[in-house]
């Protein structure tokens, strides 16, 4: 008769047991993949720092060989500006298209000039700006694949039950807009 007790507490405390570990297992999940997100934001954070350090060597380069192109090359300081003071993902997702459309104005600005496509500080720009729009878009695409894990995390069964209780929220992705700014940054010399 105590066997007959004892039995099925053993089998219900097992159960809530095994039930424990693996909502641990999804609590920490959850939190690995926002963390995860969180360091890849602050990598996407560096290479935008680098390239915002960059386009005020690049207008003061063009702007010795062109200075009737005021409204070009302020339109580009103040895209620089929208981008360092972005504080959402999506605010930095906007920022990054105008950048992208004043950069490109930009470069088209240099076309107009072989002086300035020969010079060698010009071109070594050009270098280090085509290395930092290739590590923003890795950058961009780690940081997206971690969003779509984390979102589906959170979204799914049972994931969506701890997102609840513990109020985890969906992440935005960074995103660029449907337009030319699909199309690569093209810099010809």
């Amino acid at each position: 008769m105590l066997a007959a007790i004892i039995v099925p507490i053993v089998i219900l405390v097992g159960i809530i047991i095994i039930l424990l570990f693996v909502g641990i297992g999804i609590y920490n999940g959850i939190i690995n993949l926002r963390n995860r997100i969180d360091n890849a934001w602050s990598q996407i954070d560096v290479q935008l720092r680098k390239r915002y350090d960059l386009i005020p060597n690049l207008v003061e380069t063009v702007k010795g060989y062109a200075a009737h192109e005021r409204e070009t090359l302020e339109n580009v300081i103040k895209a620089r500006s929208l981008g360092i003071e972005a504080k959402t993902v999506t605010d930095q997702s906007k920022a990054e298209n105008v950048i992208t459309e004043t950069l490109k104005s930009l470069f088209a600005v240099a076309e107009q000039y072989p002086n300035l496509k020969a010079d060698q500080h010009f071109l070594r720009l050009m270098e280090e700006l085509k290395g930092i729009e290739s590590n923003i878009a890795y950058a961009r695409q780690f940081y997206n694949d971690s969003v779509l894990q984390y979102n589906t995390k959170i979204q799914t069964f049972p994931g969506n039950i701890f997102a609840s209780w513990f109020k985890f929220t969906p992440r935005d992705y960074f995103e660029i807009e449907e337009s030319a700014a699909r199309e690569p940054v093209k810099v010809k010399f």
